[in-house]
């Protein structure tokens, strides 16, 4: 009975401590452990992506954790892993993860702080702060066709009906010469300045010269700026912004280097 005793303790012991073993590998492949660290790896990476980790997916990732193994140890029997192809690539692979970590580690220590999204935010409102205006143009080669629409317009003509037929401006053109609302700020100068000239619903009374051509501008309407919000806006300027400071970091560090 002691006998009996004496080995089941054994046993349980035994046992006892395999647990650790089995805890730290998800599986043994053809006498191989495959470490749990795999699989908390790939879970991690798909956690940061955004995609929750549920019981069925870990379930997943085991499952694919143990078939990489297989495959793994396919490709070493083969000698893949001693090609001078395979040696090339992991060592790109090993550049690209290597150079990764470190753009994730700057950003990580130079955030874009909200004083900086709100001093942005503040440059942005005024340079577009004040009055949008909604205009129609119709865009000729010629200084004497745009005379002569203007003509027509004063006797009756339909703006969007010319515009459609003769404006050579191929956005605003199919849409009756619509521009939108704008900021007089975001056209060339010389149309700038006709725009802010006339009366809502007026026509310039001769054509407008620019780079691009001879203008016959209408003023529709006149309205103050309407200006996203700020927390709207804040996540797409701190995005934005840090894609800045990434690319300046990247920029002074090749300034830095010495190159021969």
């Amino acid at each position: 009975m002691n006998k009996q005793i004496a080995s089941a303790c054994a046993a349980a012991l035994l046992a006892l401590a395999a647990l650790p073993v089995q805890a730290q590998n998800v599986a043994i492949v053809n006498g191989k452990p495959v470490p749990t660290s795999r699989v908390d790896a790939l879970a991690a990476q798909i956690a940061k992506s955004g995609r929750p980790v549920t019981p069925d997916l870990n379930a997943q990732i085991k499952e694919e954790v143990i078939t990489r193994e297989v495959f793994m140890q396919e490709a070493q029997k083969r000698g893949l892993d001693a090609t001078d192809d395979f040696k090339t690539q992991l060592d790109l692979a090993r550049q690209a993860i290597l150079i990764r970590e470190l753009f994730t580690d700057y950003q990580k220590k130079n955030p874009v702080t909200d004083a900086e999204v709100k001093a942005e935010y503040d440059k942005f409102v005024a340079a577009n702060a004040g009055k949008e205006y909604r205009a129609r143009h119709i865009l000729v080669p010629k200084e004497e066709e745009a005379k002569a629409i203007i003509t027509s317009l004063k006797k009756g003509g339909k703006f969007e009906d010319i515009a459609k037929k003769q404006s050579k401006d191929p956005g605003s053109g199919a849409k009756g010469g619509d521009l939108d609302w704008a900021n007089p700020g975001s056209y060339v100068p010389e149309f700038s300045k006709a725009l802010q000239s006339l009366k809502k619903g007026q026509l310039t009374d001769a054509p407008v010269k620019s780079q691009f051509g001879w203008h016959v501008i209408r003023l529709d309407d006149v309205r103050e700026a309407q200006l996203p919000k700020f927390e709207d806006v804040k996540p797409q300027i701190t995005q934005q912004m840090a894609q800045q400071k990434l690319a300046q970091f990247q920029d002074e560090l090749r300034t830095k280097a010495k190159i021969e």
